[in-house]
């Protein structure tokens, strides 16, 4: 039973880092009906943002730990913001009116660039985050001993989602955002600047991308260049779980997928952890395609 729930909050650690990526997939698909396929590179790119300013700028020696890894969270969402709203006017806004398959093979070209590029920078090597920068206590709660770290990011990526589900659901602006998912030219006829809410789902989506990215860094203590294609295809996977285009479902599709994998390495073995997710999406696709709490089937491609 005590591995049990070592893995289980392992799995919510996890799980919570592939919601994070997942809701930028759903975001993007709800109101663009496209697949990024470059938001799991978005998210590379904010572990290698965090790394540089972690040992270019010491931002936790000149602020503190705690400030300074809200300055660093903060300076990481706005920098993969600004990469994300330049990747859509120059990758997908010139297509929105071209064949669904253009746009899919610009995501895909626009992927295959930015991990060229973050190689070509940073090198094929992997790169090694600071020491200690995170505290390495753990809580002891009823015999189970829990990493400070697990506790700090589960807790970090819930209050993101649960910012962004109000922001959606209690403002104007997320009103705007539901009505353009469901339909573009009525939400034009009705005042709503179309290309601005495009615009705000890909600041919002690579930010929450690039903040999972950093707390990757954080919490394994090393990235590489490629680390978007695994990651980025687990929150895909996630975001199908739950239901593309829904946002809760894209929160609990990544938390199941998380403690599904985890539970799976621990009683089966750590081989067989990535099969186990694809499995759960096959059986997904075939028993309840639209995901959990999908509302919409995914047009064909």
């Amino acid at each position: 039973m005590e591995l049990f729930f070592q893995q289980l909050t392992n799995g919510l650690t996890i799980g919570s880092i592939y919601a994070l990526i997942a809701l930028g997939y759903t975001m993007v698909y709800g109101v663009m009906k496209l697949i990024n396929f470059a938001h799991g590179d978005l998210f590379t790119i904010g572990a290698y943002l965090g790394l540089t300013l972690l040992t270019a700028l010491e931002i936790t020696k000149q602020f503190g730990t705690f400030i300074g890894l809200i300055t660093l969270a903060a300076m990481v969402c706005i920098l993969v913001a600004v990469i994300g709203v330049l990747l859509e006017k120059i990758a997908y806004q010139p297509l929105r009116k071209a064949p669904r398959l253009s746009a899919v093979v610009s995501a895909l070209g626009a992927s295959i660039f930015l991990q060229n590029a973050v190689m070509l920078i940073y090198g094929a090597r992997v790169r090694v985050y600071p020491q200690n920068i995170l505290p390495s206590y753990t809580l002891n709660i009823l015999e189970l001993h829990i990493p400070i770290v697990r506790v700090l990011i589960f807790a970090t990526s819930l209050l993101l989602m649960i910012v962004l589900y109000l922001f959606i659901q209690k403002t104007k602006t997320g009103v705007a955002i539901r009505a353009v998912s469901i339909d573009h030219i009525a939400s034009k006829l009705m005042g709503i600047n179309v290309n601005k809410i495009i615009m705000i789902v890909f600041i919002i989506g690579p930010a929450l991308g690039g903040s999972a990215g950093l707390m990757v860094g954080l919490y394994y203590g090393q990235v590489n260049f490629i680390m978007g294609w695994s990651y980025g295809l687990k929150a895909f996977i996630a975001a199908i779980l739950g239901g593309i285009g829904n946002i809760p479902g894209a929160m609990l599709g990544g938390l199941s997928l998380g403690i599904i994998e985890a539970l799976g390495a621990a009683y089966f073995s750590i081989a067989w952890k990535d099969a186990i997710a694809f499995f759960v999406l096959i059986i997904i696709l075939i028993f309840k395609p639209t995901g959990i709490l999908g509302e919409r089937v995914a047009e064909k491609i």
